[in-house]
């Protein structure tokens, strides 16, 4: 897909954009977690356009964590009507929208070939015998008989997928997939189960997160860079990364997707296995001019953080990048991110640091990113701003066994210095 479609599909998503009720949103959070389960690939909801009935999606996700027993968890989270997914299948991408013979495979959900999700709910399928390998791209097949309304999916997914008119969940042929989508839809999680000690990392975040001005089908966003880290690690026990980014979201104000703090039990807290947070968001509060400051914004942080650590995770905070350069960059706005950055490196309210913008500032004007870093607009990395972004971490932080027992960095110490 072209950066002048992806830049069209934003658009429309951010204008097709709404707010769910208190209850609405509620309803599709309280989705029960499967034991064992650890995410192996997640992207977050948000309302899409109009749902057309009678049509199948060939969803296409790469895996961060290996297991047995996968599962999908299939969204109406942003629905008004009830929507029947009246198939779906899982297998392996051989190229395009063709399959590796032999590989997909029916998935059932409570023993039923077919799943009515009422409007705001979540469900998961049953899991799937067999193993599934780390760094695989999976084509989730779904056939959704009924629909209307608003769609739910995920709009910006830099990643070619495919739909068509009819039932075709099922076939392993590329035929009947005549059109590429850029949008993921209704599917906002895969896990697997990798047995007892291990677990996920989900981060937290607006369109740097959410990988744009990375390469479009290469899985070059800095989470992906982050997954790659973790399953060559030696010993680590977070295989799991899940990306929670969505473009032009915001901690504090409903807009592009939910707020942070609005999103945070569906979006993060319920998802299988996950164990550390990474909280990389705030740009989009301070550039909107709404009259943000400082104490407002880590006050958004702190309900994020207080809530993480009363479910048992741990939090990475990030610093928020400089953007001198993009139309919305403003001496007042840049000041508050100056101050924002201080509180996270220096407030002891998360359990370890990963300053970005200590990574990506450049030596000369620390208000602007390094060029060799910048994906164009000053504003978004680019593919090797991303990969040093998750090669900055260190992976230690993200070993948590809980808020309690704080492991890695110590709460109120700043983050070691990078080493790659």
């Amino acid at each position: 897909m072209s950066g002048a479609a992806h830049r069209l599909l934003i658009a429309v998503v951010a204008l097709a954009a709404t707010t769910l009720t208190p209850a609405h949103a509620a309803s599709a959070a309280a989705t029960p977690v499967p034991d064992r389960s650890v995410v192996t690939w997640a992207a977050s909801a948000d309302r899409l356009g109009e749902a057309p009935p009678d049509r199948s999606y060939r969803l296409i996700v790469r895996t961060s964590a290996g297991g047995s027993g996968m599962r999908i968890r299939v969204s109406n989270a942003f629905g008004d009507r009830p929507l029947v997914i009246g198939s779906a299948y899982a297998g392996l991408r051989g190229s395009g929208a063709r399959l590796v013979a032999g590989s997909n495979r029916k998935l059932r959900f409570d023993r039923a070939a077919s799943v009515t999700l009422a409007p705001g709910e979540i469900r998961y399928s049953d899991p799937l015998p067999g193993r599934t390998e780390a760094g695989n791209d999976l084509a989730i097949s779904l056939y959704v008989r009924a629909a209307g309304g608003p769609a739910t999916g995920h709009g910006m997914a830099l990643q070619t997928s495919y739909a068509t008119a009819g039932d075709h969940a099922a076939e392993e042929r590329d035929g009947a997939y005549t059109e590429q989508v850029g949008s993921w839809f209704y599917l906002d999680a895969v896990s697997v189960d990798t047995g007892p000690g291990t677990g996920a990392v989900v981060t937290l975040g607006d369109s740097i997160t959410d990988g744009w001005q990375s390469t479009t089908d290469k899985n070059l966003r800095w989470p992906d860079f982050l997954a790659r880290r973790l399953h060559a690690a030696p010993g680590s026990t977070v295989p799991g990364v899940a990306n929670a980014g969505i473009s032009g979201n915001q901690v504090l104000a409903d807009g592009a997707g939910q707020s942070a703090v609005t999103r945070l039990d569906r979006d993060v807290l319920s998802v299988p296995g996950v164990r550390t947070v990474v909280l990389f968001e705030g740009v989009n509060d301070i550039k909107s001019h709404s009259g943000v400051t400082a104490d407002a914004l880590t006050a958004g942080y702190r309900r994020i953080i207080d809530r993480a650590h009363a479910a048992g995770k741990c939090v990475v905070g990030a610093t928020v990048l400089p953007y001198q350069g993009w139309s919305e960059w403003d001496p007042q706005g840049d000041a508050v991110r100056v101050e924002v950055n201080e509180w996270i490196r220096t407030s002891g309210a998360v359990d370890a640091v990963a300053d970005f913008d200590k990574v990506l500032r450049s030596p000369y004007n620390p208000q602007r990113l390094l060029p060799t870093f910048d994906g164009g607009d000053h504003l978004h990395p680019n593919d090797k701003g991303m990969q040093a972004m998750a090669d900055s971490i260190d992976l230690g932080d993200l070993e948590c066994e809980g808020a309690s027992g704080r492991t890695g960095t110590e709460a109120g110490e700043p983050a070691a210095e990078p080493t790659s």
